[in-house]
């Protein structure tokens, strides 16, 4: 739980701002107000007085299939070639998505504009910083990042990028489910066990900004309904809390603080778990980071994966780096690969045989996996126009 700002101790009491104006009390909650919440006092305005009638947006991030029915395949997705082209909003381009996941990817040159924000009411987010740098201004206050950290962003945040880098690079995970760490973690207190992969204290949240006591035309897009967007216009400033406290707050992880959990042969993918949603294993997804790490030291092990396939689950991984052994030569930093459930994957080619050269070294990879739960994806059309067409034949030719 935490606590920012001037808040009272007790919930629904009278707290007045320093003209003495009663501030006014808003509860941001989740699972029928019996998961996790948060308590907010704006200083004199309700979040509900719009200034204008609700509009459709000029844009959207609806899913949209490819033209044509596609073959049951596995997919490679180049994002390299998605230029860097518009504001950290607008930008956001799906690219996988299922009745309870997206997968986006955002690939920005421009700050939100002023004045501009962002609700996700459908999904909560998480956001793999590939590159660049900047802030996450919310009504928590700003939460700074960097590459390859994590934002954690509750649904019902909202929130504006403002970039401090001339570029940047995100992957966008969207769940209709909230972003929990792993339940196999954790123990009764709510503390990561002292042989997990992740510590939950080690997280940085957003510094507490003065409310902004301010009138004039601020718009919110607001995501609803299979990625619709709505304008919401106010007539004050959205980050005009004196105060909160909760559990519900956005969060930023640092991928390097998964400590990868090595052992004698191979690890499987639920050694690497960072987050879930949902209620794994009925739903939802796994976030599993891939760490650089040393290769399994047994004298026979084979540090390439098996050929695998859960038929329960779709598997989406972005490579940070094209380091990834099983697939060196076939992927690029950037790349994501698409791996329905129902079909088999493996090393490409010899991959499996040039892995055991470094059998007990360290692998200087760097992957973030999501892993749906009874939940079946699909590719996008803007996605098909990046894939790879060769992909499905690719495996014995490395």
């Amino acid at each position: 739980i935490i606590k920012r700002g001037t808040i009272t101790d007790t919930p629904h009491t009278e707290q007045y701002s320093e003209d003495g104006t009663l501030a006014l009390e808003e509860i941001h909650g989740s699972f029928g107000f019996s998961g996790a919440w948060t308590r907010k006092m704006h200083i004199r305005h309700y979040p509900t007085e719009q200034s204008a009638p609700p509009l459709i947006a000029d844009f959207d991030f609806k899913s949209i299939a490819p033209k044509d029915d596609l073959p049951l395949q596995a997919f490679l997705i180049q994002t390299d070639e998605i230029t860097f082209d518009g504001d950290a909003l607008k930008a956001r381009k799906l690219l996988i998505y299922g009745p309870d996941s997206r997968v986006s990817i955002i690939k920005a040159n421009k700050s939100f504009p002023e004045n501009i924000f962002f609700r996700n009411g459908s999904n909560h987010e998480i956001i793999y910083v590939q590159a660049g740098e900047g802030v996450l201004n919310s009504e928590f206050g700003s939460l700074a990042f960097v590459r390859e950290s994590y934002l954690v962003i509750p649904k019902g945040t909202t929130y504006r990028i403002e970039l401090e880098s001339k570029t940047t690079s995100m992957l966008l995970l969207e769940s209709r489910f909230p972003v929990e760490w792993p339940q196999q973690y954790m123990n009764s207190s709510g503390q990561a066990h002292l042989s997990a992969p992740i510590v939950e204290s080690n997280i940085d949240v957003p510094d507490f900004t003065e409310p902004m006591d301010e009138t004039g035309d601020y718009k919110i897009y607001c995501q609803s309904n299979n990625g619709q967007v709505s304008e919401i216009s106010l007539g004050h400033h959205p980050f005009d809390l004196l105060g909160w406290e909760g559990a519900l707050y956005p969060f930023r992880f640092d991928i390097k603080n998964h400590h990868g959990i090595a052992k004698s042969t191979h690890s499987s993918p639920p050694m690497h778990q960072t987050f879930q949603t949902g209620n794994v294993p009925c739903n939802g997804f796994s976030l599993c980071s891939f760490v650089p790490q040393p290769a399994g030291w047994h004298p026979k092990n084979v540090p390439a994966p098996y050929a695998h396939f859960n038929v329960d689950s779709d598997e989406i991984m972005f490579f940070c780096n094209a380091n990834y052994g099983a697939r060196k030569g076939i992927v690029r930093e950037g790349s994501i690969t698409f791996h329905p459930g129902a079909l088999p994957h493996s090393p490409h080619g010899k991959a499996a045989e040039n892995s055991l050269k470094s059998r007990g070294q360290m692998m200087d990879r760097l992957a973030v996996m999501l892993d749906t739960y009874f939940e079946e994806m699909q590719i996008s059309e803007y996605a098909w126009q990046l894939a790879d067409q060769g992909y499905s034949e690719s495996w014995g030719d490395h």
